[in-house]
């Protein structure tokens, strides 16, 4: 039956080609727009667990956050070095982690920061050891493989984002001094050093004490004091709560009583999970009536095929065949092209991510893995399956009830 079913294929192939490239179509869509809300969704949780708060420059919140907790976007600006002292000494505040933006190597970020950031992501040296003096650095698993970097190399980086090699800081380079192991977070793509490093890349001498206060652990300028000397800033600091009522006190004391601006991560998240939400359920909606459009155009061309070999299909049965029999060629041509359609629409999906992911500097960032697969893919493509078989079924069900007698006698 499987020959003679692949034989009916071939005779209308033009048809059969249309139907399985509508179908693929369908679960392509539906395989990018199921990888990319799963693996961002769950990235974003990755990198933000143990974060409860981000304090940074006014601006827009989502950009603190994207900055700050995501490094896939550019930071509001800069705040006081004192602002960490303070926050440190608020009994609400377990942990309070500084950061220092804005350079990066190679199109990887240099964060200026200190251990407990590395502490915070749960990540752990593969190789080597944690900064400890100035100009000292360890790179995330991703950095270290894309840029073949290792312990004792020496590298300058570049001031800004982009990668240009003419604004790299070449009188204060870095020297490499640990790799981390891989952590599946946003540590594999970064460049960690203390934020005195930063500093002193851009000209800033701070007295000790502030280098204590920063944990001796910048961004794109320092204010100048009255008398002309570049005083340190920080881009951010990453807070976790010592417990609930911080949660409740901090934020709204920070925005309404201060020049800094504080956000969460989860509220921002959702936000912007929330945004992206509307537009995916849209897409989703359209993929599966591109799908149901596909399995109407397989009835039609089944019912319509079911008519013309009613002669054939008599004879079949003349010769032996059973009326299950023969009704199961007409359903396992609308399952061939199902699953010819799901199995195209698989790996155009995952090749579109992969694609995405090498076109879009910040799918990379975000962590997007083009050639994971998700447990929803099989759901997807048991759906698929099951649009062709039920588009079969009156066809087939038309040719079980076929009068034999009558349709012979038809012929003759």
């Amino acid at each position: 039956m499987l020959s003679l079913a692949l034989a009916y294929l071939r005779e209308r192939g033009l048809v059969t080609i249309l139907n399985i490239l509508l179908l693929a179509l369908a679960v392509a869509m539906l395989i990018v727009l199921l990888l990319f809300s799963s693996q961002a969704a769950d990235r974003f949780a990755r990198d933000s667990q143990g974060i409860d708060l981000v304090v940074g420059a006014k601006g827009s919140p989502l950009q603190l956050i994207l900055s700050s907790v995501y490094h896939v976007d550019t930071a509001t600006g800069n705040i006081p070095l004192q602002s960490l002292d303070l926050l440190r000494k608020d009994p609400g505040v377990a942990r309070a982690i500084p950061l220092a933006l804005g350079d990066n190597f190679r199109g990887f970020r240099i964060v200026g920061t200190n251990p407990a950031f590395v502490a915070v992501h749960g990540a752990k040296l593969a190789e080597g050891r944690m900064f400890a003096a100035p100009a000292e650095a360890v790179l995330g698993a991703d950095v270290a493989r894309q840029t073949g970097a290792g312990l004792g190399q020496r590298f300058a980086g570049s001031h800004g984002l982009a990668d240009d090699e003419s604004q790299a800081h070449a009188a204060t380079p870095f020297t490499v001094v640990g790799i981390l192991a891989p952590t599946g977070t946003v540590t594999d793509r970064l460049i960690l050093t203390s934020v005195a490093s930063v500093w002193a890349v851009h000209g800033i001498a701070p007295h000790p004490d502030e280098a204590e206060h920063a944990g001796h652990s910048h961004e794109q300028s320092a204010v100048l004091d009255p008398r002309g000397s570049p005083q340190p800033e920080i881009t951010a600091i990453l807070v976790t709560y010592r417990n609930a009522m911080a949660a409740i006190r901090l934020p709204a004391a920070i925005n309404r009583e201060t020049a800094l601006q504080a956000a969460s991560p989860a509220i921002e998240t959702a936000r912007l999970l929330g945004l992206f939400g509307a537009a995916l359920d849209g897409a989703r909606l359209f993929a599966w009536m591109l799908a149901a459009i596909g399995g109407l155009s397989i009835f039609v061309v089944l019912l319509s095929a079911a008519r013309a070999r009613e002669g054939d299909m008599a004879l079949l049965q003349v010769m032996g065949a059973t009326r299950a029999q023969v009704m199961g060629v007409v359903l396992l041509e609308g399952l061939l092209v199902a699953a010819a359609g799901a199995l195209a629409g698989l790996a155009i999906g995952h090749l579109l991510i992969a694609l995405a992911r090498a076109s879009f500097p910040t799918l990379a960032a975000i962590g997007l893995q083009p050639w994971v697969l998700h447990p929803g893919e099989a759901a997807i493509l048991a759906a698929v399956l099951a649009i062709g078989v039920l588009a079969a079924l009156i066809p087939a069900a038309r040719v079980f009830n076929t009068d034999l007698a009558r349709t012979l006698s038809r012929g003759s």
